[in-house]
């Protein structure tokens, strides 16, 4: 009576085994590929600053269209929308720091968004650009879900400019 039992069990087993297998090969597979990682680093040089939160990339003959994640500059080149207070002065600042320049770029949870822009993070020297935009008063806040790895931060470092009166908070207030 005992027999039965062994054999199903063990068929069980098996069956659970292949199972593991399989998800756990699928899981190493791409971590070992890289495709699990949505915070990577690469290597892009600026050709291009469309406006303050918006640049175009390359590298290597790959290019790309980068929108900032978690800030909002204010508009200069919207097709419907006028300019906004304390753009031009955006775009320059990010015109005048990053064209030409080498920087990293780090994704979040969401990679493009719906007008085919790739969302990022964009490092200079080290440094989270659009952090810099916020402290310097040159951007507001616009943390949208999923995307929100550095959601904390960057409202502490648009309350610092807010509380300091810097860029576009004392020209536009919350305009």
């Amino acid at each position: 009576m005992s027999r039965p039992y062994r054999r199903n069990s063990h068929k069980t087993v098996q069956r659970l085994f292949l199972l593991v297998l399989v998800v756990g090969g699928a899981s190493f597979s791409g971590w070992w590929l890289g495709e699990q990682s949505s915070t990577s680093t690469q290597k892009w040089r600026v050709t291009a600053v469309i406006d303050g939160d918006t640049i175009e990339v390359v590298r290597r003959s790959q290019h790309d269209i980068v929108r900032l994640l978690g800030v909002d500059t204010p508009e200069t080149h919207h097709p419907t929308k006028p300019v906004g207070c304390f753009g031009p002065e955006a775009s320059a600042f990010s015109t005048h720091y990053l064209l030409g320049q080498s920087v990293d770029l780090e994704d979040d949870v969401e990679h493009r968004d719906i007008y085919g822009r790739r969302l990022a993070y964009v490092f200079l020297g080290g440094r989270l650009f659009n952090d810099v935009l916020l402290r310097h008063g040159l951007a507001r806040l616009l943390v949208i879900a999923p995307n929100r790895a550095h959601g904390r931060d960057f409202l502490d470092s648009e309350l610092l400019a807010r509380h300091q009166k810097r860029g576009l908070w004392a020209k536009c207030g919350d305009e």
